[in-house]
């Protein structure tokens, strides 16, 4: 079954268009990354998937229900955190909650019992009497994920959930959101491309409005010219290397998109990864030549979402 449809989706706030022609399906049970630079209109494809807002022209559509035609039933269909989570900090978590699953029409023993089962798996059932004002931004977020998810819906669109934690509480909302995502339909926006890697089946990249890429994190990687990947390693015993006299020319070579310093690189030696549109072996040979360096490494690796993305989006 077709989870969501958006078919020649258009936005225009006055003379800005901020999504332009833009149409792809999501089946049920994939987890999806939505990505695209700031202004790509990633977060008003959200906006108007949860009925927030309507779109100029086109339709969209949850479960086939069309969401412009039937708002409240689509939005029954979905749990929604948006970058900011709607959250009220002078409520208890367990208030907040309740608060919430009432507004989603539930019953009086359906909300306790939807509270109990969705604190457990969000981790916050040790907290429920604590006040969320009181609480971490990690554990802010985790609230946020149980309003989106108190209700039991089929889809959650989950905007930017991981903005402002540090490393170990990302892996937190990572690990959640993999669990999420055996019995849900999941999107996840967010700039940390490593996370979609990581968690997504799929990728769909809008730039300007516009669909410009679509399919499996691998395919994609694959098919991309950012797809070539170089792992180099240099050295001279004589002289010390500039590493950054030699990233400069290693940049200036025909087809590089991005060149980056590995750490941990034996004493004397620096190395690099490089991203590029084109075989760059020989050019970099012909460069250890010319700087009068030696060239002790030199391996192909697969691409990365971020050489793709840059690639893709460097406009």
């Amino acid at each position: 079954m077709t989870a969501i449809s958006i078919e020649n989706l258009h936005k225009r706030y006055g003379e800005h268009q901020a999504v332009r022609n833009l149409s792809f399906s999501i089946n049920e049970g994939e987890v999806v990354g939505f990505l695209g630079p700031n202004g790509a209109g990633k977060s008003t494809t959200m906006k108007i998937l949860t009925g927030f807002i309507a779109p100029s022209s086109g339709q969209a559509s949850i479960r086939g229900i069309n969401v412009l035609e039937h708002p409240t039933e689509a939005q029954k269909q979905i749990g929604y955190l948006p970058e900011n989570a709607p959250i009220y900090s002078d409520m208890r978590i367990r208030e907040y909650l309740n608060y919430i699953a009432k507004i989603r029409g539930m019953g009086r023993s359906e909300r306790s019992h939807a509270i109990d089962k969705i604190a457990g798996q969000c981790g916050i059932a040790d907290r429920l009497n604590q006040p969320i004002a009181e609480l971490s931004k990690g554990y802010k977020q985790r609230v946020g994920l149980a309003q989106a998810l108190i209700h039991n819906p089929p889809i959650v669109i989950l905007d930017e959930p991981t903005t402002g934690l540090d490393p170990n509480q990302i892996i937190e909302i990572r690990n959640l959101i993999r669990e999420i995502g055996k019995t849900k339909t999941v999107i996840l926006s967010t700039h940390i491309l490593s996370e979609v890697q990581r968690t997504c089946d799929r990728v769909i990249i809008i730039h300007q409005g516009e669909l410009v890429a679509d399919g499996k994190v691998a395919d994609i990687i694959a098919e991309s010219k950012a797809g070539l990947q170089y792992r180099t390693v240099f050295s001279d015993d004589k002289v010390s290397i500039n590493a950054v006299h030699l990233q400069e020319k290693l940049e200036e070579l025909q087809g590089v998109i991005q060149v980056q310093l590995l750490p941990n690189i034996a004493e004397g030696q620096v190395g690099f990864s490089i991203s590029s549109t084109e075989d760059i072996r020989r050019s970099i040979f012909h460069l250890s030549l010319e700087q009068g360096i030696a060239l002790l490494e030199l391996s192909p690796s697969q691409g990365t979402l971020e050489a793709v993305f840059h690639h893709l989006t460097e406009q």
